[in-house]
């Protein structure tokens, strides 16, 4: 009875650790207004992407998510879990393609937050940030001999022709641009009294003003992602989204992304990995010591 039980209380925990995902990928597509993205508003830069689109995408996700975080909670070697999270990863892109006709909606964030998902189920009793990320880090870091050397993605092509470090190297070195920028913008926003849409809009755009986001170098090349950053971090300059100079700057950064025509797809994962972290370390009440040992054991009824 004992062994039924912990089974039981060992998916529900799987179940809303994947909750937790979708529910971070639908806030960051609800999200309005983003510049360039697909948002409540628009199509953004895509002219195959909607708001609808997005939702049912992330939705056909949570499998995956899920067993992410059931394989998560067991005991596998490092290097056996980080293959069996690339299969999965991998089975999760056949099935976004599948809901999508073919356009990628999701990928960087399946690698993004498949990673994060998995550290997070590993060690329930210590979900802060940093052992959130470190975690996820060191899974990034093992080579999975199952994955293609070579995908032929955008964002690869766009690593390799730009010489930057991309999603993967994000994940590798430990999601730094969610750490040291979306988070502590997100925090700050929200003490000093802004809206929770504007918290995140600011987080975005903290994002947005630094990394090198291969969905912009992808579509415009470095030019773009430099008026991009540049266009960011003036909007942050001028006070955020809330200020009236703040928002006109977010106009215009908005106009210039719609005419050149780029996307910060990249900087759109590290959003949902911010929120999806962020919610997680606030401590919620079903992982509370009375569930969860010092050892990540699920503790039982002693019937």
């Amino acid at each position: 009875m004992v062994e039924i039980y912990q089974v039981i209380e060992s998916n529900a925990l799987a179940e809303k650790l994947a909750d937790m995902v979708i529910a971070a990928l639908i806030d960051e597509a609800t999200l309005t207004p983003k510049p360039g993205l697909v948002d409540m508003r628009s199509r953004g830069a895509h002219y195959d992407m909607s708001w609808s689109l997005m939702c049912d995408s992330a939705l056909a996700l949570r499998p995956t998510f899920y067993a992410m975080a059931d394989a998560g909670m067991q005991r596998y070697p490092q290097r056996q879990l980080r293959e069996i999270i690339g299969a999965l990863g991998r089975a999760g892109e056949v099935r976004m393609m599948e809901v999508s006709n073919g356009v990628n909606t999701h990928r960087g964030a399946i690698w993004a937050l498949g990673l994060l998902v998995t550290a997070a189920a590993q060690n329930l009793s210590a979900l802060s940030v940093n052992a959130i990320t470190e975690c996820a880090a060191r899974l990034a870091q093992i080579d999975d001999q199952f994955a293609p050397k070579f995908t032929g993605n955008k964002g690869e092509q766009a690593c390799f022709r730009y010489q930057v470090g991309g999603a993967r190297a994000q994940a590798q070195t430990g999601f730094p641009f969610v750490v040291d920028h979306a988070l502590p913008t997100l925090h700050r926003s929200r003490k000093q009294g802004d809206k929770e849409t504007c918290a995140q809009l600011n987080a975005l755009l903290s994002i947005m003003a630094v990394l090198d986001d291969t969905c912009i170098l992808s579509r415009g090349g470095t030019s773009a992602l430099t008026s991009v950053q540049i266009g960011a971090r003036k909007v942050l300059e001028l006070g955020g989204v809330t200020t009236a100079p703040g928002k006109a700057a977010l106009h215009n950064l908005e106009a210039d992304m719609l005419r050149r025509h780029v996307s910060p797809g990249g900087s759109a994962d590290m959003l949902a990995a911010a929120l999806f972290v962020d919610n997680l370390t606030k401590q919620p009440k079903w992982l509370s010591s009375k569930f969860v040992d010092s050892d990540n054991q699920i503790q039982t009824i002693g019937w």
